[in-house]
């Protein structure tokens, strides 16, 4: 029986890269794939893979808030971040959300294979930098509270897309929401991550690996 996986990044030849050492398994099948995650929600929950590979740091909806959803109403199917961040705060917010392994994108080429039949058989699965570092970072995330844990799910929703530069109304369409409720919950989050302007909420995105630098 085939493993079905499926591909979540918004970068092409990283998604090549990683379906062809895969498929050269012979018991994996790359079933899908996705560059941002509010396209991987829908395609995921309509391919049902066994497992998926999964970006934190992507256009429309993050990795994390993606895994929340997908486990939700897919709570069998294993997700494994794929990431550059290994700092305590993306790790501890991804096996929050539900993720089944963490890889460091570093080292993905190596471990890939061994987490997504790791995690098939219901292992978790961890990049040995995240493992060596792991009692100081959830000791460190037990202090310290993650700024998104003071957001709602839509709140954070609309964050991402106001700084990826969509309008009210745009967001509005998006999430099947009002304007003027996209505004309310806009105001009510910049007030919750004490932010002042729309700057300030940029510097916050990219501080916490909501969105890219560039």
């Amino acid at each position: 029986m085939s493993i079905n996986v499926y591909l979540v990044d918004d970068h092409r030849i990283l998604r090549d890269g990683l379906r062809m050492l895969l498929e050269l398994q012979g018991d994996i099948r790359v079933v899908g794939e996705a560059e941002d995650g509010r396209k991987a929600v829908d395609g995921i929950l309509a391919a049902r893979p066994d497992v998926v590979l999964m970006d934190i740091t992507m256009p429309e909806l993050n990795g994390i808030d993606a895994t929340q959803n997908i486990m939700l109403k897919l709570p069998k199917t294993k997700i494994i971040i794929l990431s550059v961040h290994s700092d305590s705060e993306h790790v501890y917010r991804a096996f929050q959300a539900g993720a089944k392994g963490y890889l460091l994108k570093e080292s993905a080429g190596e471990e890939v294979v061994k987490a997504v039949r790791a995690v098939y058989q219901d292992r978790e699965y961890s990049s040995r930098k995240i493992l060596d570092a792991a009692p100081l970072n959830y000791a460190r995330q037990r202090q310290e509270r993650s700024p998104f844990e003071l957001l709602s799910a839509r709140e954070r929703e609309v964050l991402q897309l106001t700084v990826e530069g969509a309008t009210s109304a745009v967001i509005a369409e998006k999430l099947a929401l009002s304007p003027k409720t996209v505004d309310t919950y806009r105001s009510r989050l910049m007030e919750k991550l004490g932010v002042q302007n729309l700057p300030e909420l940029v510097r916050f995105a990219i501080k916490h690996g909501l969105t890219p630098p560039e």
